[in-house]
Protein backbone atom coordinates (compact mmCIF):
# COMPACT_ATOMS: atom_id res chain seq x y z
CA UNK A 1 0.00 0.00 0.00
CA UNK A 2 1.10 3.38 -1.11
CA UNK A 3 1.74 6.34 1.76
CA UNK A 4 -1.63 8.58 2.30
CA UNK A 5 -1.92 11.93 1.86
CA UNK A 6 -3.96 12.98 4.70
CA UNK A 7 -5.75 16.03 5.42
CA UNK A 8 -7.52 17.65 8.59
CA UNK A 9 -10.22 15.62 7.96
CA UNK A 10 -8.88 12.64 7.43
CA UNK A 11 -6.67 13.07 10.51
CA UNK A 12 -10.05 13.30 12.51
CA UNK A 13 -11.20 9.92 10.87
CA UNK A 14 -8.25 8.05 11.12
CA UNK A 15 -5.73 9.52 13.73
CA UNK A 16 -7.62 11.22 16.85
CA UNK A 17 -9.90 13.93 17.12
CA UNK A 18 -8.17 17.41 17.49
CA UNK A 19 -10.96 18.42 20.11
CA UNK A 20 -9.59 15.55 21.98
CA UNK A 21 -6.11 15.99 21.57
CA UNK A 22 -6.50 18.82 23.80
CA UNK A 23 -7.22 16.91 26.81
CA UNK A 24 -5.65 13.31 26.00
CA UNK A 25 -4.01 11.69 23.66
CA UNK A 26 -6.19 8.54 21.60
CA UNK A 27 -5.63 6.94 18.78
CA UNK A 28 -8.12 5.38 16.20
CA UNK A 29 -5.81 3.66 14.05
CA UNK A 30 -5.95 -0.14 13.92
CA UNK A 31 -2.10 -0.63 13.28
CA UNK A 32 0.72 1.91 13.96
CA UNK A 33 1.06 5.15 12.22
CA UNK A 34 4.06 7.12 10.94
CA UNK A 35 3.19 10.41 9.29
CA UNK A 36 5.56 12.60 7.52
CA UNK A 37 5.16 16.25 8.01
CA UNK A 38 6.41 17.68 4.54
CA UNK A 39 6.42 20.47 2.18
CA UNK A 40 7.17 20.04 -1.57
CA UNK A 41 9.38 22.94 -1.49
CA UNK A 42 11.61 20.70 0.38
CA UNK A 43 14.93 19.25 -0.55
CA UNK A 44 15.46 16.50 2.31
CA UNK A 45 11.54 15.94 2.18
CA UNK A 46 12.26 14.34 -1.71
CA UNK A 47 14.91 12.50 -0.31
CA UNK A 48 12.96 10.56 2.31
CA UNK A 49 9.87 10.08 -0.02
CA UNK A 50 11.06 7.37 -1.92
CA UNK A 51 12.00 5.35 1.43
CA UNK A 52 8.46 5.67 3.21
CA UNK A 53 6.87 4.32 -0.60
CA UNK A 54 9.39 1.35 -0.01
CA UNK A 55 8.19 1.18 3.55
CA UNK A 56 4.66 1.43 2.51
CA UNK A 57 5.15 -1.32 0.53
CA UNK A 58 7.19 -3.29 2.80
CA UNK A 59 4.92 -3.13 5.89
CA UNK A 60 2.04 -3.28 4.21
CA UNK A 61 -0.58 -4.38 6.72
CA UNK A 62 1.15 -3.42 9.39
CA UNK A 63 2.15 -0.07 9.45
CA UNK A 64 -0.45 3.17 8.10
CA UNK A 65 2.46 5.53 6.79
CA UNK A 66 0.65 9.31 6.17
CA UNK A 67 2.10 12.45 4.49
CA UNK A 68 0.85 15.63 5.72
CA UNK A 69 1.66 18.82 3.62
CA UNK A 70 2.54 21.54 5.87
CA UNK A 71 1.24 24.52 3.61
CA UNK A 72 -2.43 23.32 2.84
CA UNK A 73 -2.44 21.34 6.39
CA UNK A 74 -0.99 24.38 8.34
CA UNK A 75 -3.76 23.57 11.30
CA UNK A 76 -1.91 20.16 11.33
CA UNK A 77 1.59 21.29 11.50
CA UNK A 78 0.32 23.85 14.38
CA UNK A 79 -1.13 20.66 16.19
CA UNK A 80 2.18 19.14 17.10
CA UNK A 81 4.66 22.03 16.63
CA UNK A 82 5.76 21.39 13.63
CA UNK A 83 8.92 24.01 13.13
CA UNK A 84 10.96 22.14 10.62
CA UNK A 85 10.49 19.44 7.10
CA UNK A 86 10.91 17.05 7.22
CA UNK A 87 9.28 15.52 10.43
CA UNK A 88 8.14 11.94 11.09
CA UNK A 89 5.33 11.21 13.92
CA UNK A 90 5.71 8.01 15.15
CA UNK A 91 2.27 6.70 16.48
CA UNK A 92 2.48 3.19 18.68
CA UNK A 93 -1.02 1.43 19.39
CA UNK A 94 -0.44 2.46 22.93
CA UNK A 95 1.11 5.03 24.26
CA UNK A 96 2.29 8.94 23.15
CA UNK A 97 3.46 9.36 19.51
CA UNK A 98 7.40 10.44 19.19
CA UNK A 99 8.89 13.26 16.89
CA UNK A 100 11.86 12.74 14.76
CA UNK A 101 13.01 15.75 12.70
CA UNK A 102 15.18 15.01 9.37
CA UNK A 103 16.43 12.30 6.76
CA UNK A 104 16.44 8.98 8.72
CA UNK A 105 18.26 5.82 6.54
CA UNK A 106 16.14 3.34 5.32
CA UNK A 107 17.41 1.13 8.11
CA UNK A 108 17.19 3.31 11.10
CA UNK A 109 13.53 3.66 10.08
CA UNK A 110 13.58 -0.42 10.52
CA UNK A 111 14.42 -0.35 13.46
CA UNK A 112 11.72 2.32 14.59
CA UNK A 113 9.57 0.54 13.33
CA UNK A 114 10.45 -2.43 14.96
CA UNK A 115 11.48 -1.40 18.45
CA UNK A 116 8.84 1.26 18.73
CA UNK A 117 6.00 0.42 16.94
CA UNK A 118 5.91 -3.10 16.44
Amino acid sequence: MATINLTKDGFEKRISSIESMENSWQYLGDKPAVIDFYASWCGPCKMLSPILEDLSEEYSGKIDIYKVNVDSEEELSALFGIRSVPTLLFIPMHGQPQKAVGVPSKQQLKNIFEDFLL
